[in-house]
């Protein structure tokens, strides 16, 4: 491929939530996402995303919607690309183990993020090795970008007075790459041991990041959780979805409040035996919400249990 040579790529981060964990299907033992070339075959972009997932891990897609392009000529580690042009999506399915394509494999998306889960309280990685490197990160430079560096830095990772914001998701990874803790960051040899996740090949991380960061914001106003739910399931297991998704723990009671109070679910008529305990009332999604809170958005509430 000669020099000067724009690539166009589509890339799928393809999200499942299964046993209570978030999972994102990947390729090549874990380093990369779903991807391929935009070819004239495909009508439009969505179908030639459909595609390319289709063909390399044998899973077709149900919800999709158009993620964001990335296009940083600095983030091109190909000799022979002067720029890729990656138009990435999010798709929302429920994880499947019939598919024949052997390279493609579900990992749990704190593999690659681990400071982002707080379901069991703040990860010790932030406080024992990321904060530390990244202030040091911040005292290098001129008195202005060494402030600004620190007011990104207490932002992104809610240091007072500032508190956690699950949504920024790339913000952090950006941080993490502009510093060179992590090994996709250019002329960076590679981290070990470092608490800075899994790395992924090209900008894929990046890339995934954002589709987290994405499905995070939404679930607060769309009812998109319901995508990765089986056809029936009990209020608890909805609420281990959203708290996967979140990486927070919610307040139980007004959790299951809201949600009833929203006309989200209805009752089956059935229960759930396997439950470890007393049987637990299945519920469905309805449908007719999605009609009835087009113009007011629906409400799906994150709220913490501290």
């Amino acid at each position: 491929m000669p020099r000067g040579t724009l690539a166009i790529e589509l890339t799928a981060v393809i999200v499942a939530v299964t046993s209570d964990e978030p999972r994102a299907l990947t390729l090549h033992g874990g380093e990369a996402l779903p991807s391929g070339p935009l070819q004239s075959r495909h009508h439009t972009l969505q179908s030639g995303v459909r595609s390319w997932v289709e063909d390399q891990t044998g899973h077709a897609l149900g919800y999709v919607e158009q993620l964001y392009t990335f296009a940083d000529r600095e983030r091109t580690r190909e000799e022979a690309v002067d720029r890729r042009i990656s138009i990435s999506y999010l798709g929302l399915t429920r994880e499947r183990s019939d598919s024949d394509a052997a390279d493609a494999t579900w990992r749990n998306w704190y593999q690659y993020f681990p400071w982002e889960d707080w379901r069991r309280g703040p990860p010790r990685t932030i406080t024992s090795t990321i904060l530390p490197r990244l202030r040091a990160w911040a005292r290098q430079g001129a008195p202005s970008m060494m402030r600004e560096r620190r007011e990104r830095i207490d932002v992104a990772f809610g240091a007072k007075p500032h508190s956690w914001n699950e949504e920024f998701v790339l913000q952090r990874y950006e941080l993490l790459w502009e510093a060179g803790i992590v090994p996709e960051a250019r002329g960076h040899p590679g981290v070990v041991n470092t608490g800075a996740g899994t790395p992924m090949m090209h900008d894929h991380r990046r890339i995934l990041a954002t589709g987290i960061a994405r499905l995070r914001a939404k679930i607060k106003y769309r009812p998109v959780v319901f995508e990765l739910m089986p056809a029936s399931f009990t209020l608890f297991q909805l609420q281990r979805a959203v708290e996967a998704l979140a990486g927070q723990r919610l307040h139980k009671q007004n959790f299951r409040r809201l949600i009833e109070q929203q006309g989200l679910v209805e009752e089956t008529g059935k229960v759930a035996t396997a439950t470890g305990g007393r049987p637990a009332k299945l519920y469905r999604f309805r449908r007719a919400v999605m009609v009835e809170r087009t113009a007011a958005g629906t409400k799906l509430p994150l709220y913490r249990s501290g």
